[in-house]
């Protein structure tokens, strides 16, 4: 088993006194894409789990007109409190109660739903609450947390780790910042962006990244666009290509030239 409920937007409604919203007719009701209605399911698919809810068998020459009709006249009633369907499937992929099961697939493909109240736009006047979905996205999210954790403990160990992450992921120049300083931005955005944290924490590229951006900091590249460019010479159309071109053997001397450059600056 397993239950969702469809609900309303809090402030669809919110005009109208309490008991007005509580008795108000709401719906979830059939529209168009193009000149077909929207389907929740389509093809094979259809004809597995609609068979026996339609008038027709799937086989019949008048299948299409009644599934067309199916999805035509859907309309769901979304109560004050909202909808409970039950979504859930048997051993054999069979859904326990088909009627909800399509109803279900049809609000997650309409444009008025959302697939969850943090998806909200200001265009949906509904969203599914999903508990199952809503704990997992949450046990995603303390697992992030801890592998930016893990990943921030890495990185405030090292100086080096720290100065090419703040070189990535904020406008601080490391050089004018002591180690507290430092430690503090990056727990900052590690709390704010545990992703992107991860993300730049983990890439294989991250040492000749943050050189690369320290190199134009100082004046010893410069960027227009997204071009990397030395004097006259693009080195690469994106921080990416640069870097292809950094590793290549054959531009070890431009490669020398531009750390030696950096030095100076530096001194």
């Amino acid at each position: 088993m397993r239950k969702i409920w469809i609900r309303r937007k809090e402030n669809t409604l919110d005009h109208l006194p309490e008991a007005v919203r509580v008795a108000a007719q709401v719906r979830l009701s059939s529209c168009f894409v193009g000149r077909q209605p929207l389907k929740g399911i389509e093809g094979e698919e259809a004809k597995k789990l609609m068979k026996g809810l339609l008038d027709v068998n799937p086989d019949h020459q008048d299948w299409p007109h009644h599934e067309r009709r199916f999805w035509t006249e859907l309309s769901i009633k979304v109560p004050f409190g909202g909808v409970e369907l039950e979504v859930g499937l048997d051993e054999n992929e069979m859904p326990l109660n088909a009627e909800h099961y399509l109803q279900y697939r049809f609000a997650l493909k309409h444009p008025k739903c959302a697939g969850s109240k943090n998806d909200m736009l200001s265009t949906h006047k509904f969203y599914i609450h999903d508990n199952k979905s809503d704990e997992m996205a949450k046990a995603k999210q303390v697992r992030l947390r801890k592998d930016a954790d893990k990943e921030y403990i890495k990185a405030s160990s090292d100086p080096a780790t720290m100065d090419r992450m703040l070189r990535m992921m904020s406008k601080a120049k490391p050089e004018t910042l002591n180690i507290d300083q430092k430690e503090t931005i990056l727990y900052e955005i590690k709390n704010n962006e545990p992703a992107k944290f991860i993300r730049i924490a983990r890439d294989k590229n991250l040492e000749l990244k943050a050189e690369i951006e320290e190199m134009v900091s100082a004046g010893v590249l410069r960027k227009i666009g997204n071009q990397v460019i030395h004097i006259d010479e693009v080195l690469g159309e994106t921080t990416e290509d640069t870097i292809v071109y950094m590793k290549d053997k054959k531009n070890s001397g431009t490669l020398t030239t531009l750390r030696a450059k950096l030095k100076e600056v530096i001194i």
